[in-house]
């Protein structure tokens, strides 16, 4: 009898131990320098793009399936690609200000996914929480992974985070109008 309540014991204390502990997740290290991230926004009279570089990130799995990821994106890096010289500058230097990103204050941005679900082989819909300007808000895209790749379009909502220069403002003339949306295209290695 003393057996069996000392084996019970052990089997009750070494076996809720063991159920306490989550499954180890594989975290996959993103390739900063061989990732890109382009940006691309719209005003009535066109669009502009550009890049901004990956500061870290990495992907989080268990087995082969996509469970989570953290991503930290220098501000301070953003950059016009469809431009030169003069006209470059002044727009990049725009985007840094605090009428749009204010990287003084603000140099980076982070995304942390908060639920990721399967929509087929590959393919994923992550939900996370964007922080840019020092404002989280939520965010739902679309997300595939091939092996060491994987690649996401995000559509972000820049008055979210405060971001509201030329944004449709009353008196704002109509050729300085910018849309209040961007698109984000990532491209990570692992």
């Amino acid at each position: 009898m003393k057996k069996t309540i000392l084996s019970l014991s052990l089997v009750t204390l070494f076996g809720s131990s063991a159920m306490a502990n989550p499954i180890e997740k594989d975290t996959k290290e993103v390739k900063t320098s061989e990732s890109t991230v382009t940006w691309k926004g719209y005003k009535v009279g066109g669009s502009h793009t550009g890049t901004i570089s990956l500061e870290s990130g990495a992907l989080e799995f268990d087995g082969e399936k996509l469970v989570g990821g953290e991503f930290v994106v220098n501000m301070s890096s953003i950059s016009a690609t469809d431009l030169e010289g003069e006209y470059k500058d002044k727009l990049d230097g725009h985007l840094k200000s605090d009428d749009f990103f204010g990287t003084v204050d603000h140099p980076t941005a982070k995304l942390v996914f908060t639920k990721v679900k399967s929509t087929g082989k590959n393919s994923y819909e992550v939900q996370g929480d964007l922080t840019i300007k020092g404002t989280t808000e939520p965010i739902t895209f679309d997300l595939s992974v091939y092996g060491d790749k994987a690649t996401a379009s995000l559509k972000v909502d820049r008055t979210k985070y405060d971001v509201k220069y030329g944004s449709g403002i009353i008196g704002t003339a109509k050729d300085k109008l910018i849309y209040d949306e961007f698109d984000l295209v990532v491209d990570l290695q692992m």
